[in-house]
C-alpha cells in the first residue's frame, strides 16, 4: 500500500481533546482520534520518570493524552505512515519522539530499549471476515495488516520485567488477544467499555504485566452514556467517570 508522505494545511484540522488540555493535527478524511486512544492513555498507571512506547501512535492521540496527565514522562512513537508520524511529531513539539517504522521490523536502536509501559491500538477488524475500506488512510487504521501476535509479540519484547502492556480492542476478538500474549505475559486485567448500562460491551482494554503471575481479573465496565438510551441531542450525556476521562484528563483505575 503507498502511503502519503505529508498533508496539505488544507488537509488538516486542529481538535481538542482532554477539555482543551491538549490540541491535535489530523487529517480532515480518513482515519481521526476518537475516544478509544483517551481511554487507553487515561488506563495507564504511569509515573513520572517512566518510559512509555506506543506501537502505531498515528497522530499522537493516545501517548500525548498519557502525557498531558503525567508529567516527566519519557514518550516514544511507532508508525508506520510517514505523514501521520510527521504529525505526531508536530502534535508533541519536542515532548515525543517518533519513530517511523513497520512494528514488524523496528530499527535496531529501537529493539536496544525497553520500555516501562508499552500501549498500542490495533487496527480493529481482521479484513480476513470483512470488506477493506474505500479511503486509503482509514483502511491503515482499521484494516488488521499484521496479525495480533505480532502486535503482543513485540509488546512483549520491548517491556522491561514488571511492565505493563495495554491494549484496546473490540470485545469479539478478546478471546484472540488473550490467546495470542506470549507466555512472559501474565497478571491478565479485562476492563470491558459499555456504551450504555445493561448493553453488551463493544470494546475492551486488555492489561497484562511482564512476568506478572497474578490470576485474571475481569472488572466491571466503564459505562460511558447515562440512561439506557439516547434521549437528546442538546448536550452530552457522558456518565460522570467518562466524563472526567474525556474532558478533564482523570485516570482510569482498574
Amino acid at each position: 500500500m503507498t502511503f502519503r508522505l505529508d498533508f496539505e494545511a488544507a488537509d488538516l484540522t486542529q481538535d481538542a481533546y482532554l477539555g482543551g488540555k491538549l490540541a491535535l493535527w489530523q487529517p480532515r478524511r480518513g482515519y481521526r482520534a476518537g475516544v478509544d486512544p483517551v481511554l487507553l492513555a487515561a488506563a495507564v498507571p504511569a509515573r513520572t520518570g517512566q518510559s512509555v512506547l506506543e506501537l502505531g501512535c498515528g497522530v499522537g492521540a493516545a501517548i500525548l493524552c498519557l502525557g498531558a496527565r503525567v508529567t516527566g514522562l519519557s514518550l516514544t512513537g511507532v508508525e508506520l505512515s510517514k505523514a501521520h508520524a510527521a504529525l505526531a511529531r508536530r502534535n508533541g513539539a519536542g515532548a515525543l519522539e517518533v519513530i517511523p517504522a513497520d512494528i514488524a521490523d523496528l530499527p535496531q536502536e529501537l529493539r536496544q530499549r525497553q520500555f516501562d509501559h508499552v500501549i498500542a491500538n490495533p487496527p480493529y477488524f481482521d479484513r480476513d471476515a470483512s470488506k477493506p475500506s474505500a479511503e486509503p488512510l482509514r483502511e491503515v487504521a482499521h484494516g488488521e495488516a499484521l496479525p495480533l501476535e505480532t502486535w503482543v509479540r513485540v509488546a512483549a519484547k520491548r517491556l522491561k520485567p514488571g511492565g505493563m502492556v495495554h491494549v484496546i480492542h473490540r470485545t469479539e476478538r478478546l478471546h484472540q488477544l488473550i490467546r495470542a500474549l506470549p507466555a512472559d505475559l501474565g497478571s491478565i486485567e479485562v476492563l470491558p467499555i459499555v456504551s450504555r448500562s445493561g448493553r453488551a460491551p463493544e470494546r475492551i482494554i486488555l492489561r497484562a504485566k511482564k512476568n506478572g503471575r497474578g490470576a485474571f481479573k475481569l472488572h466491571a465496565p466503564l459505562v460511558m452514556h447515562k440512561g439506557d438510551r439516547h434521549q437528546s441531542d442538546a448536550g452530552e450525556d457522558y456518565t460522570p467517570l467518562a466524563r472526567a476521562v474525556l474532558r478533564e484528563g482523570a485516570a482510569l483505575a482498574f
